[in-house]
């Protein structure tokens, strides 16, 4: 005799009445002053310009790294020996010549893990944007894979510590693709973000204790 199968019941209808209870006995009285949350973080800028107010995905990060700032600087800005010390970075070219500044272009590649579209990679063409030396960059530009198109924003700010220097960076993503899975997309950049700080961690550290 074939088993009876019973009609599934969202969880979520077995929860809603204890949280209507929950959220009854924690209410506060009328008339009382609900207290203020945190304020929100500011996001990064470079000289006055920051990410994209307005993107869903965005993710911000930063390390602490014992080196000089003018050694993690010159990994940072030196955009055509990325490759050397970035395993995620393929390729990069620069677009121009001669050290970084507004309006420097470059183009570089990336691996894709799994992710919901067919792109196993993405080519990015980045412009600087913003630029003050030793201190910040932004760039802007468009990272296109199989499937997969993205506008990035991102903003870098190196600050010199009496224990080291501190780099954060923040970046958003927009695109039809990202925007469809915000959980997922962002989780993505949350990991390129930190193994990127990883990276230039141990490279600046090497560096200054292994001068060449």
């Amino acid at each position: 005799m074939p088993a009876v199968r019973r009609p599934l019941v969202p969880a979520a209808l077995f929860t809603l009445p204890l949280l209507a209870g929950l959220l009854a006995a924690t209410a506060s009285p009328a008339g009382a002053a609900t207290p203020p949350g945190p304020r929100p973080i500011p996001p990064l800028t470079c000289r006055g310009a920051g990410v994209d107010p307005g993107a869903r995905v965005r993710y911000r990060a930063e390390i602490l790294i014992d080196a000089p700032l003018r050694t993690v600087w010159k990994l940072q800005t030196d955009v055509e020996r990325w490759p050397s010390w970035q395993a995620p970075v393929t390729t990069a070219e620069r677009l121009d010549h001669g050290p970084l500044r507004p309006g420097s272009a470059f183009r570089w590649t990336t691996p894709l893990p799994p992710n919901p579209t067919p792109a196993t990679s993405l080519e990015i063409t980045s412009t600087v944007e913003q630029l003050r030396r030793h201190s910040c960059i932004r760039w802007t530009g468009p990272a296109a894979g199989e499937g997969l198109h993205i506008d990035g924003v991102h903003v870098w700010n190196f600050t010199q510590t009496a224990h080291g220097v501190r780099v954060t960076t923040e970046e958003t993503h927009t695109g039809p693709q990202v925007d469809a899975d915000v959980p997922t997309a962002t989780a993505l950049l949350r990991q390129g973000l930190e193994a990127w700080l990883a990276d230039l961690k141990t490279t600046a550290e090497s560096a200054t204790r292994n001068p060449s």
